[in-house]
Protein backbone atom coordinates (compact mmCIF):
# COMPACT_ATOMS: atom_id res chain seq x y z
CA UNK A 1 0.00 0.00 0.00
CA UNK A 2 2.64 2.25 0.80
CA UNK A 3 4.59 1.23 -2.34
CA UNK A 4 1.60 2.27 -4.18
CA UNK A 5 1.56 5.88 -2.54
CA UNK A 6 5.16 6.62 -3.19
CA UNK A 7 4.72 5.58 -6.94
CA UNK A 8 1.27 7.85 -6.79
CA UNK A 9 3.20 10.73 -5.15
CA UNK A 10 5.91 10.32 -7.71
CA UNK A 11 3.66 10.64 -10.62
CA UNK A 12 1.38 13.32 -9.40
CA UNK A 13 4.78 15.45 -8.40
CA UNK A 14 5.49 17.17 -11.69
CA UNK A 15 2.07 18.03 -12.26
CA UNK A 16 1.71 19.74 -8.56
CA UNK A 17 4.90 21.32 -9.95
CA UNK A 18 2.83 22.57 -12.57
CA UNK A 19 0.22 23.37 -10.74
CA UNK A 20 2.07 26.38 -8.95
CA UNK A 21 4.52 27.52 -11.67
CA UNK A 22 3.65 31.04 -11.15
CA UNK A 23 6.05 32.75 -10.15
CA UNK A 24 5.06 36.00 -8.95
CA UNK A 25 8.70 37.51 -8.27
CA UNK A 26 9.21 37.22 -12.21
CA UNK A 27 5.72 38.82 -12.33
CA UNK A 28 7.09 41.74 -10.31
CA UNK A 29 10.12 42.15 -12.41
CA UNK A 30 7.51 42.48 -15.72
CA UNK A 31 5.21 44.79 -14.13
CA UNK A 32 8.21 47.08 -12.97
CA UNK A 33 9.05 46.72 -16.63
CA UNK A 34 6.00 48.21 -17.54
CA UNK A 35 6.43 50.79 -15.42
CA UNK A 36 4.63 50.10 -12.37
CA UNK A 37 5.81 49.97 -8.72
CA UNK A 38 6.81 46.12 -7.50
CA UNK A 39 5.04 47.05 -4.18
CA UNK A 40 1.89 46.70 -6.07
CA UNK A 41 2.23 43.27 -6.97
CA UNK A 42 1.72 40.39 -5.01
CA UNK A 43 4.55 38.08 -3.44
CA UNK A 44 1.80 35.37 -3.43
CA UNK A 45 -0.59 33.83 -6.28
CA UNK A 46 -3.80 33.74 -5.41
CA UNK A 47 -6.95 32.54 -7.26
CA UNK A 48 -8.05 35.44 -8.30
CA UNK A 49 -11.70 36.10 -7.73
CA UNK A 50 -11.56 39.64 -7.11
CA UNK A 51 -10.15 40.33 -10.87
CA UNK A 52 -13.00 41.23 -13.52
CA UNK A 53 -10.81 40.96 -16.88
CA UNK A 54 -8.78 38.26 -16.20
CA UNK A 55 -9.88 34.63 -15.95
CA UNK A 56 -10.06 34.04 -12.03
CA UNK A 57 -7.60 31.40 -11.71
CA UNK A 58 -3.74 31.34 -10.08
CA UNK A 59 -2.04 34.77 -10.36
CA UNK A 60 -0.28 37.33 -9.36
CA UNK A 61 -2.43 40.03 -10.12
CA UNK A 62 -5.25 41.80 -7.96
CA UNK A 63 -7.84 44.27 -9.03
CA UNK A 64 -5.73 47.55 -8.56
CA UNK A 65 -2.91 45.91 -10.83
CA UNK A 66 -5.96 44.94 -13.75
CA UNK A 67 -7.10 48.62 -13.17
CA UNK A 68 -3.60 49.69 -14.10
CA UNK A 69 -3.28 47.43 -17.02
CA UNK A 70 -7.04 48.15 -18.21
CA UNK A 71 -6.00 52.03 -18.20
CA UNK A 72 -2.75 51.23 -20.00
CA UNK A 73 -4.44 49.24 -22.51
CA UNK A 74 -6.74 51.95 -23.44
CA UNK A 75 -3.70 54.21 -23.94
CA UNK A 76 -1.82 51.29 -26.14
CA UNK A 77 -5.21 51.31 -28.44
CA UNK A 78 -5.20 54.71 -29.04
CA UNK A 79 -1.68 54.96 -30.01
CA UNK A 80 -2.08 51.98 -32.23
CA UNK A 81 -4.76 53.56 -33.82
CA UNK A 82 -3.29 57.07 -33.93
CA UNK A 83 0.25 54.94 -35.55
CA UNK A 84 -2.07 53.31 -37.86
CA UNK A 85 -3.98 56.11 -39.20
CA UNK A 86 -1.39 58.26 -39.45
CA UNK A 87 -0.51 58.04 -43.10
CA UNK A 88 -3.80 58.35 -43.97
CA UNK A 89 -4.81 61.35 -42.40
CA UNK A 90 -1.61 62.74 -43.25
CA UNK A 91 -2.08 62.13 -46.72
CA UNK A 92 -5.30 63.53 -46.71
CA UNK A 93 -4.27 66.72 -44.97
CA UNK A 94 -1.08 67.36 -47.13
CA UNK A 95 -3.01 66.68 -50.55
CA UNK A 96 -5.45 69.61 -49.48
CA UNK A 97 -3.16 72.15 -48.91
CA UNK A 98 -1.23 71.24 -51.83
CA UNK A 99 -4.26 71.11 -53.99
CA UNK A 100 -5.79 74.36 -52.43
CA UNK A 101 -2.55 76.16 -52.25
CA UNK A 102 -2.20 75.50 -55.81
CA UNK A 103 -5.57 76.05 -57.30
CA UNK A 104 -5.15 79.48 -55.44
CA UNK A 105 -2.28 80.42 -56.82
CA UNK A 106 -3.53 79.88 -60.29
CA UNK A 107 -6.05 82.06 -59.80
CA UNK A 108 -4.21 85.06 -58.57
CA UNK A 109 -1.49 84.68 -61.03
CA UNK A 110 -3.70 84.40 -64.28
CA UNK A 111 -5.64 87.59 -62.73
CA UNK A 112 -2.15 89.03 -62.71
CA UNK A 113 -1.33 88.02 -66.20
CA UNK A 114 -4.43 89.23 -67.65
CA UNK A 115 -4.41 93.00 -65.42
CA UNK A 116 -0.82 93.07 -67.06
CA UNK A 117 -1.59 92.23 -70.34
CA UNK A 118 -4.66 93.99 -70.87
CA UNK A 119 -2.73 97.24 -69.43
CA UNK A 120 -0.35 97.02 -72.01
CA UNK A 121 -2.78 96.52 -74.60
CA UNK A 122 -5.56 98.43 -74.51
CA UNK A 123 -4.12 101.23 -71.90
CA UNK A 124 -6.63 103.59 -70.11
CA UNK A 125 -10.02 101.85 -71.08
CA UNK A 126 -8.87 99.08 -69.66
CA UNK A 127 -8.28 101.06 -66.41
CA UNK A 128 -11.61 102.56 -66.47
CA UNK A 129 -13.68 99.41 -66.71
CA UNK A 130 -11.03 97.01 -65.20
CA UNK A 131 -13.58 95.91 -62.21
CA UNK A 132 -15.90 94.17 -64.85
CA UNK A 133 -12.93 91.69 -64.94
CA UNK A 134 -11.80 92.30 -60.78
CA UNK A 135 -15.44 91.05 -60.29
CA UNK A 136 -14.81 88.25 -62.88
CA UNK A 137 -11.78 86.94 -60.82
CA UNK A 138 -13.86 87.73 -57.54
CA UNK A 139 -16.57 85.43 -58.37
CA UNK A 140 -14.57 82.91 -59.31
CA UNK A 141 -12.10 83.07 -56.24
CA UNK A 142 -16.14 83.15 -54.25
CA UNK A 143 -17.01 80.15 -56.27
CA UNK A 144 -13.60 77.90 -55.67
CA UNK A 145 -13.72 78.35 -51.93
CA UNK A 146 -17.00 77.42 -51.40
CA UNK A 147 -19.45 80.26 -52.25
CA UNK A 148 -23.20 80.45 -53.49
CA UNK A 149 -22.07 81.34 -57.37
CA UNK A 150 -23.67 79.83 -60.18
CA UNK A 151 -20.96 79.52 -62.72
CA UNK A 152 -22.78 79.69 -65.47
CA UNK A 153 -25.36 83.08 -64.49
CA UNK A 154 -21.98 84.64 -63.52
CA UNK A 155 -20.40 83.80 -66.80
CA UNK A 156 -23.40 85.46 -68.44
CA UNK A 157 -23.46 88.30 -66.57
CA UNK A 158 -19.75 88.96 -67.44
CA UNK A 159 -20.34 89.09 -71.00
CA UNK A 160 -23.07 91.45 -70.64
CA UNK A 161 -21.45 93.80 -68.78
CA UNK A 162 -18.60 93.64 -71.19
CA UNK A 163 -21.18 93.95 -73.91
CA UNK A 164 -22.27 96.61 -72.31
CA UNK A 165 -18.90 98.49 -71.73
CA UNK A 166 -17.62 98.23 -75.01
CA UNK A 167 -20.98 99.10 -76.62
CA UNK A 168 -20.61 102.45 -74.75
CA UNK A 169 -17.06 102.95 -75.90
CA UNK A 170 -17.75 102.16 -79.53
CA UNK A 171 -20.79 104.56 -79.43
CA UNK A 172 -20.11 107.13 -77.32
CA UNK A 173 -21.46 109.74 -79.66
CA UNK A 174 -24.84 108.22 -78.25
CA UNK A 175 -26.79 108.28 -74.64
CA UNK A 176 -26.65 104.75 -73.90
CA UNK A 177 -29.13 104.21 -70.84
CA UNK A 178 -29.70 101.97 -68.63
CA UNK A 179 -32.88 101.11 -70.19
CA UNK A 180 -31.44 100.70 -73.35
CA UNK A 181 -27.86 98.48 -72.11
CA UNK A 182 -31.15 96.44 -70.69
CA UNK A 183 -32.81 96.23 -74.66
CA UNK A 184 -29.30 95.67 -75.79
CA UNK A 185 -29.37 92.26 -73.46
CA UNK A 186 -32.16 90.98 -74.85
CA UNK A 187 -30.02 90.24 -78.38
CA UNK A 188 -26.98 89.01 -76.66
CA UNK A 189 -27.64 85.27 -77.59
CA UNK A 190 -28.96 86.17 -81.32
CA UNK A 191 -25.67 88.90 -81.99
CA UNK A 192 -23.32 86.43 -80.57
CA UNK A 193 -21.05 90.06 -80.28
CA UNK A 194 -18.00 88.06 -79.04
CA UNK A 195 -18.49 84.70 -81.46
CA UNK A 196 -18.39 81.59 -79.68
CA UNK A 197 -15.61 82.67 -77.24
CA UNK A 198 -18.34 82.96 -74.43
CA UNK A 199 -19.81 79.83 -74.65
CA UNK A 200 -16.37 77.79 -75.08
CA UNK A 201 -14.99 79.20 -72.56
CA UNK A 202 -18.61 78.82 -70.49
CA UNK A 203 -17.72 75.22 -71.15
CA UNK A 204 -14.50 74.68 -70.38
CA UNK A 205 -13.91 76.95 -66.99
CA UNK A 206 -17.39 75.25 -65.54
CA UNK A 207 -15.93 71.64 -65.85
CA UNK A 208 -12.71 72.93 -64.75
CA UNK A 209 -14.01 74.84 -61.62
CA UNK A 210 -16.48 72.41 -60.68
CA UNK A 211 -13.74 69.88 -61.04
CA UNK A 212 -10.93 71.32 -58.77
CA UNK A 213 -13.66 72.70 -55.99
CA UNK A 214 -15.15 69.49 -55.78
CA UNK A 215 -11.61 67.52 -55.10
CA UNK A 216 -10.54 70.00 -52.89
CA UNK A 217 -13.76 69.54 -50.82
CA UNK A 218 -13.15 65.84 -51.34
CA UNK A 219 -9.88 65.85 -49.87
CA UNK A 220 -11.11 68.10 -46.79
CA UNK A 221 -13.85 65.44 -46.05
CA UNK A 222 -11.14 62.66 -46.25
CA UNK A 223 -9.18 63.74 -44.22
CA UNK A 224 -11.81 65.11 -41.52
CA UNK A 225 -13.65 61.67 -41.94
CA UNK A 226 -10.23 60.15 -41.27
CA UNK A 227 -9.68 62.07 -38.10
CA UNK A 228 -12.90 61.90 -36.34
CA UNK A 229 -13.34 57.84 -36.88
CA UNK A 230 -9.32 57.76 -35.83
CA UNK A 231 -10.52 58.90 -32.66
CA UNK A 232 -14.11 56.92 -32.07
CA UNK A 233 -13.45 55.97 -27.71
CA UNK A 234 -13.34 52.38 -27.04
CA UNK A 235 -16.58 50.98 -25.51
CA UNK A 236 -16.02 48.95 -22.13
CA UNK A 237 -16.00 46.03 -23.45
CA UNK A 238 -13.40 46.52 -25.99
CA UNK A 239 -11.25 47.58 -23.13
CA UNK A 240 -11.81 44.57 -21.45
CA UNK A 241 -11.00 42.33 -24.37
CA UNK A 242 -7.79 44.06 -25.36
CA UNK A 243 -6.46 44.30 -21.85
CA UNK A 244 -7.10 40.26 -21.45
CA UNK A 245 -5.27 39.86 -24.47
CA UNK A 246 -2.09 41.94 -24.21
CA UNK A 247 -1.75 41.98 -20.20
CA UNK A 248 -3.45 39.04 -18.12
CA UNK A 249 -0.95 36.34 -19.57
CA UNK A 250 1.30 38.55 -17.62
CA UNK A 251 -0.79 37.78 -14.36
CA UNK A 252 0.28 33.92 -15.32
CA UNK A 253 4.18 34.78 -15.60
CA UNK A 254 3.57 34.09 -19.55
CA UNK A 255 4.76 37.77 -20.07
CA UNK A 256 6.88 36.32 -22.95
CA UNK A 257 3.74 34.84 -25.31
CA UNK A 258 2.33 37.11 -27.74
CA UNK A 259 -1.18 36.63 -28.38
CA UNK A 260 -2.24 34.27 -31.34
CA UNK A 261 -2.90 36.22 -34.84
CA UNK A 262 -6.69 34.62 -34.95
CA UNK A 263 -7.25 35.31 -31.41
CA UNK A 264 -5.97 39.60 -32.03
CA UNK A 265 -8.26 39.33 -35.43
CA UNK A 266 -11.30 38.48 -33.26
CA UNK A 267 -10.27 41.07 -30.41
CA UNK A 268 -10.01 43.68 -33.37
CA UNK A 269 -13.06 42.60 -35.28
CA UNK A 270 -15.31 43.54 -32.07
CA UNK A 271 -13.36 46.56 -31.23
CA UNK A 272 -13.67 47.92 -34.53
CA UNK A 273 -16.72 46.71 -35.79
CA UNK A 274 -18.19 49.80 -36.04
CA UNK A 275 -15.26 51.34 -38.27
CA UNK A 276 -15.65 48.63 -40.96
CA UNK A 277 -19.17 49.29 -41.90
CA UNK A 278 -17.70 52.53 -43.02
CA UNK A 279 -15.54 50.27 -45.68
CA UNK A 280 -18.84 49.96 -48.50
CA UNK A 281 -19.40 54.20 -48.51
CA UNK A 282 -15.78 54.99 -47.87
CA UNK A 283 -14.69 52.80 -50.88
CA UNK A 284 -17.39 54.39 -53.24
CA UNK A 285 -15.81 57.70 -51.76
CA UNK A 286 -12.65 56.85 -53.22
CA UNK A 287 -13.92 55.45 -56.61
CA UNK A 288 -15.26 58.75 -57.23
CA UNK A 289 -12.49 60.85 -56.23
CA UNK A 290 -10.30 58.54 -58.44
CA UNK A 291 -13.22 59.59 -61.24
CA UNK A 292 -12.50 63.33 -60.59
CA UNK A 293 -8.47 63.15 -60.89
CA UNK A 294 -9.40 62.06 -64.10
CA UNK A 295 -10.60 65.70 -65.13
CA UNK A 296 -7.54 67.22 -63.03
CA UNK A 297 -5.48 65.54 -66.01
CA UNK A 298 -7.76 65.91 -69.08
CA UNK A 299 -8.31 68.93 -71.47
CA UNK A 300 -10.68 70.44 -69.13
CA UNK A 301 -7.93 70.97 -65.89
CA UNK A 302 -8.40 74.31 -64.49
CA UNK A 303 -4.48 74.79 -65.48
CA UNK A 304 -5.52 74.55 -69.21
CA UNK A 305 -8.21 76.28 -68.87
CA UNK A 306 -7.17 79.48 -66.80
CA UNK A 307 -3.63 80.27 -68.43
CA UNK A 308 -4.71 81.65 -71.83
CA UNK A 309 -8.23 82.97 -70.33
CA UNK A 310 -6.68 86.51 -71.22
CA UNK A 311 -6.02 85.38 -74.68
CA UNK A 312 -9.19 84.04 -74.97
CA UNK A 313 -11.43 87.44 -73.71
CA UNK A 314 -9.17 89.83 -75.89
CA UNK A 315 -9.95 87.22 -78.53
CA UNK A 316 -12.90 87.88 -77.74
CA UNK A 317 -13.13 91.55 -77.70
CA UNK A 318 -11.15 91.98 -81.01
CA UNK A 319 -14.54 89.83 -82.21
CA UNK A 320 -16.44 92.53 -81.55
CA UNK A 321 -13.95 95.21 -83.08
CA UNK A 322 -13.76 93.82 -86.38
CA UNK A 323 -17.97 93.22 -86.46
CA UNK A 324 -18.72 96.77 -84.49
CA UNK A 325 -20.97 98.83 -87.34
CA UNK A 326 -22.62 95.27 -88.25
CA UNK A 327 -23.56 95.11 -84.39
CA UNK A 328 -24.29 98.58 -83.47
CA UNK A 329 -26.80 98.26 -86.68
CA UNK A 330 -28.63 95.23 -85.69
CA UNK A 331 -29.07 96.90 -82.20
CA UNK A 332 -30.59 99.78 -83.41
CA UNK A 333 -33.10 97.92 -85.31
CA UNK A 334 -34.17 95.96 -82.28
CA UNK A 335 -33.64 98.71 -79.82
CA UNK A 336 -34.31 101.67 -81.50
CA UNK A 337 -31.58 104.23 -82.35
CA UNK A 338 -30.16 105.65 -79.35
CA UNK A 339 -30.27 109.70 -78.36
CA UNK A 340 -27.28 111.67 -79.67
CA UNK A 341 -25.29 112.60 -76.77
CA UNK A 342 -24.39 116.05 -78.49
CA UNK A 343 -20.72 115.35 -78.45
CA UNK A 344 -18.88 114.39 -81.43
CA UNK A 345 -17.26 110.61 -80.96
CA UNK A 346 -13.65 112.27 -80.66
CA UNK A 347 -14.51 114.83 -77.96
CA UNK A 348 -15.19 112.13 -75.60
CA UNK A 349 -12.08 110.55 -76.17
CA UNK A 350 -12.45 107.75 -78.39
CA UNK A 351 -8.86 106.73 -79.56
CA UNK A 352 -9.17 105.78 -76.03
CA UNK A 353 -12.07 102.96 -76.27
CA UNK A 354 -10.72 99.01 -76.97
CA UNK A 355 -9.07 99.66 -80.22
CA UNK A 356 -5.66 97.87 -79.37
CA UNK A 357 -5.27 95.02 -81.75
CA UNK A 358 -3.77 92.57 -80.19
CA UNK A 359 -1.80 89.16 -81.48
CA UNK A 360 -1.46 86.46 -78.90
CA UNK A 361 1.98 85.70 -77.72
CA UNK A 362 3.56 82.38 -78.02
CA UNK A 363 3.89 81.37 -74.67
CA UNK A 364 7.54 80.69 -75.44
CA UNK A 365 8.08 84.68 -76.18
CA UNK A 366 6.76 86.32 -73.32
CA UNK A 367 6.39 89.85 -73.64
CA UNK A 368 8.42 90.74 -70.36
CA UNK A 369 10.40 89.21 -67.83
CA UNK A 370 8.60 89.68 -64.93
CA UNK A 371 5.59 87.81 -66.74
CA UNK A 372 8.57 84.71 -68.15
CA UNK A 373 9.09 84.82 -64.16
CA UNK A 374 5.78 84.29 -62.75
CA UNK A 375 4.34 81.84 -65.35
CA UNK A 376 7.72 79.58 -65.75
CA UNK A 377 6.80 79.83 -62.29
CA UNK A 378 3.40 78.18 -62.39
CA UNK A 379 4.55 75.92 -65.15
CA UNK A 380 6.91 74.28 -62.48
CA UNK A 381 4.18 74.08 -59.76
CA UNK A 382 1.61 72.67 -62.36
CA UNK A 383 4.35 69.99 -63.56
CA UNK A 384 4.63 69.46 -59.38
CA UNK A 385 0.99 69.37 -59.62
CA UNK A 386 0.34 66.95 -62.19
CA UNK A 387 2.96 64.51 -60.33
CA UNK A 388 0.92 65.51 -57.20
CA UNK A 389 -1.99 64.01 -59.24
CA UNK A 390 -0.37 60.65 -59.86
CA UNK A 391 0.94 60.43 -56.38
CA UNK A 392 -2.86 60.87 -54.92
CA UNK A 393 -4.26 58.55 -57.02
CA UNK A 394 -1.88 56.07 -55.84
CA UNK A 395 -2.26 57.06 -52.25
CA UNK A 396 -6.33 56.96 -53.22
CA UNK A 397 -6.37 53.27 -54.55
CA UNK A 398 -3.99 52.23 -51.38
CA UNK A 399 -6.44 53.61 -49.19
CA UNK A 400 -9.38 51.89 -50.46
CA UNK A 401 -9.97 49.21 -47.98
CA UNK A 402 -8.62 51.10 -45.05
CA UNK A 403 -11.23 50.45 -42.82
CA UNK A 404 -12.03 46.66 -43.02
CA UNK A 405 -8.23 46.14 -43.44
CA UNK A 406 -7.27 47.53 -39.57
CA UNK A 407 -8.27 44.73 -37.73
CA UNK A 408 -5.34 42.86 -39.92
CA UNK A 409 -2.87 45.81 -39.77
CA UNK A 410 -3.31 45.86 -35.92
CA UNK A 411 -2.43 42.20 -35.71
CA UNK A 412 0.55 42.13 -37.92
CA UNK A 413 2.22 44.63 -35.86
CA UNK A 414 5.33 42.70 -34.10
CA UNK A 415 4.26 43.62 -30.46
CA UNK A 416 0.08 43.34 -30.96
CA UNK A 417 0.44 39.39 -31.49
CA UNK A 418 2.46 36.55 -32.38
CA UNK A 419 2.92 35.39 -36.03
CA UNK A 420 0.10 33.03 -38.03
CA UNK A 421 3.01 30.38 -38.34
CA UNK A 422 2.91 30.09 -34.34
CA UNK A 423 -0.23 29.14 -33.81
CA UNK A 424 0.51 26.50 -31.21
CA UNK A 425 3.41 29.32 -28.93
CA UNK A 426 0.99 31.46 -28.10
CA UNK A 427 -1.37 33.46 -25.73
CA UNK A 428 -4.60 32.53 -26.52
CA UNK A 429 -6.89 34.11 -23.38
CA UNK A 430 -6.14 31.59 -21.38
CA UNK A 431 -3.31 30.03 -21.26
CA UNK A 432 -0.54 29.21 -24.06
CA UNK A 433 -1.90 27.15 -26.65
CA UNK A 434 -3.75 27.08 -30.10
CA UNK A 435 -6.70 29.56 -30.43
CA UNK A 436 -9.77 27.00 -31.04
CA UNK A 437 -12.32 29.89 -32.58
CA UNK A 438 -13.15 30.84 -35.61
CA UNK A 439 -12.45 34.04 -36.81
CA UNK A 440 -15.28 36.03 -37.16
CA UNK A 441 -16.74 38.16 -40.83
CA UNK A 442 -16.27 42.72 -40.66
CA UNK A 443 -18.69 44.62 -39.61
CA UNK A 444 -21.28 44.76 -36.90
CA UNK A 445 -23.94 42.60 -37.71
CA UNK A 446 -21.30 39.80 -37.98
CA UNK A 447 -19.92 40.18 -34.36
CA UNK A 448 -23.39 39.26 -32.33
CA UNK A 449 -21.36 36.03 -31.31
CA UNK A 450 -18.14 37.64 -30.61
CA UNK A 451 -16.34 35.11 -28.02
CA UNK A 452 -13.58 37.62 -26.92
CA UNK A 453 -15.58 41.37 -27.23
CA UNK A 454 -19.26 41.64 -26.28
CA UNK A 455 -20.96 43.81 -28.66
CA UNK A 456 -24.45 45.13 -29.05
CA UNK A 457 -24.88 45.49 -32.82
CA UNK A 458 -28.76 46.92 -32.19
CA UNK A 459 -26.88 50.30 -31.29
CA UNK A 460 -24.26 51.53 -34.04
CA UNK A 461 -21.63 54.16 -33.29
CA UNK A 462 -23.68 57.48 -33.71
CA UNK A 463 -20.76 59.09 -34.78
CA UNK A 464 -19.66 56.40 -37.79
CA UNK A 465 -23.14 56.84 -38.95
CA UNK A 466 -22.70 60.67 -39.55
CA UNK A 467 -19.34 60.19 -40.99
CA UNK A 468 -21.08 57.46 -43.32
CA UNK A 469 -23.67 60.23 -44.28
CA UNK A 470 -20.99 62.61 -45.05
CA UNK A 471 -19.18 60.02 -47.52
CA UNK A 472 -22.34 59.65 -49.03
CA UNK A 473 -23.21 63.50 -49.41
CA UNK A 474 -19.34 63.76 -51.06
CA UNK A 475 -19.30 60.86 -53.03
CA UNK A 476 -22.96 62.23 -54.63
CA UNK A 477 -20.85 65.29 -55.35
CA UNK A 478 -18.08 64.26 -56.84
CA UNK A 479 -20.19 61.79 -59.33
CA UNK A 480 -21.80 64.84 -60.68
CA UNK A 481 -18.28 66.84 -60.68
CA UNK A 482 -17.15 63.98 -63.16
CA UNK A 483 -20.10 65.03 -65.26
CA UNK A 484 -19.79 68.55 -65.31
CA UNK A 485 -22.49 69.27 -63.16
CA UNK A 486 -22.57 70.88 -59.91
CA UNK A 487 -24.67 69.90 -57.19
CA UNK A 488 -25.34 73.19 -55.54
CA UNK A 489 -27.50 74.54 -58.34
CA UNK A 490 -28.80 71.40 -59.46
CA UNK A 491 -32.98 71.01 -59.01
CA UNK A 492 -34.00 68.07 -56.71
CA UNK A 493 -36.23 67.11 -59.58
CA UNK A 494 -34.43 64.85 -61.64
CA UNK A 495 -35.92 65.79 -64.75
CA UNK A 496 -34.42 69.10 -64.28
CA UNK A 497 -31.29 67.79 -63.29
CA UNK A 498 -29.84 67.35 -67.41
CA UNK A 499 -26.32 66.76 -68.34
CA UNK A 500 -23.76 69.68 -69.90
CA UNK A 501 -21.24 71.39 -67.61
CA UNK A 502 -23.32 72.87 -65.39
CA UNK A 503 -27.47 73.27 -64.48
CA UNK A 504 -29.91 75.99 -63.58
CA UNK A 505 -29.98 77.51 -60.29
CA UNK A 506 -33.03 76.53 -57.53
CA UNK A 507 -35.33 78.81 -55.79
CA UNK A 508 -32.80 79.04 -52.95
CA UNK A 509 -30.06 80.12 -55.17
CA UNK A 510 -29.18 84.00 -54.67
CA UNK A 511 -25.83 85.58 -57.23
CA UNK A 512 -24.80 89.21 -56.73
CA UNK A 513 -24.70 90.00 -60.07
CA UNK A 514 -27.95 88.89 -62.11
CA UNK A 515 -30.12 91.88 -62.57
CA UNK A 516 -29.03 92.22 -66.47
CA UNK A 517 -30.28 88.60 -66.97
CA UNK A 518 -33.46 87.94 -67.32
CA UNK A 519 -36.07 85.20 -69.52
CA UNK A 520 -36.34 88.38 -72.15
CA UNK A 521 -33.57 87.05 -74.22
CA UNK A 522 -34.36 83.78 -74.95
CA UNK A 523 -38.35 84.70 -75.63
CA UNK A 524 -36.91 87.25 -77.93
CA UNK A 525 -34.64 84.82 -79.73
CA UNK A 526 -37.35 82.98 -80.41
CA UNK A 527 -39.99 85.09 -81.79
CA UNK A 528 -37.17 87.15 -84.17
CA UNK A 529 -36.72 83.46 -85.21
CA UNK A 530 -39.84 83.77 -86.88
CA UNK A 531 -40.00 87.16 -88.00
CA UNK A 532 -36.05 87.75 -88.31
CA UNK A 533 -36.65 91.40 -90.16
CA UNK A 534 -37.35 92.65 -86.62
CA UNK A 535 -34.16 92.48 -85.70
CA UNK A 536 -31.64 91.07 -87.96
CA UNK A 537 -31.36 92.23 -91.51
CA UNK A 538 -31.14 90.42 -94.24
CA UNK A 539 -27.93 89.18 -95.84
CA UNK A 540 -28.25 91.03 -98.96
CA UNK A 541 -28.49 94.00 -97.04
CA UNK A 542 -25.91 94.18 -95.15
CA UNK A 543 -23.36 95.67 -97.26
CA UNK A 544 -25.46 98.52 -98.41
CA UNK A 545 -25.57 98.77 -93.95
CA UNK A 546 -22.35 98.84 -93.83
CA UNK A 547 -21.32 101.47 -96.39
CA UNK A 548 -23.76 103.55 -95.09
CA UNK A 549 -22.96 103.19 -91.61
CA UNK A 550 -18.83 103.87 -92.77
CA UNK A 551 -20.30 107.48 -94.26
CA UNK A 552 -22.09 108.53 -91.20
CA UNK A 553 -18.62 107.55 -89.08
CA UNK A 554 -16.63 109.70 -91.30
CA UNK A 555 -18.92 112.09 -90.92
CA UNK A 556 -19.37 112.36 -87.40
CA UNK A 557 -15.17 112.44 -87.50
Amino acid sequence: MSAVFAVLCALLAPVAADLHAVNCSQVQDAFTYLGYSPANVPTEESAGGDLQVCAPQRTCCNAEMEEDISQRSSRDFEKLMDDTSEELRDTFMTRHKRFDEFFLELLENTERSLNEMFLRTYGKPYLQNAEVFQGLFAELKRYYTGGNVNLEEMLNDFWMRLLERMFQLLNSQYLITEDYLECIGKYMEQLKPFGDVPKKLKSQVTRAFIAARTFVQGLMVGREVANRVSKVSMSSACVSGFTKMLYCSYCQGLFTLKPCNNYCLNVMKGCLANQADLDPEWSKYIDAMLLVTERLEGPFNIETVMEPIDVKISEAIMIMQENSMQLSYQVFQGCGQPKPSGMSRSARGVSDTFSGRFSPYNPEELPTAADATRLDRLRIVWKVMQHSVTDVKEKLKKFRKFWSSLPEAFCQEEHVAAAESAEDDCWNGHEKGRYIPEVLKDGLTNQANNPEVGVDISRPDALIRQQIMALKVMTNKLKNAYDGNDIYFQDSNDESSGSGSGSGCTETCVTESNSFITDAPVQEAEKTDETSSASIIQPNLLLLVFFATLALKEHWR
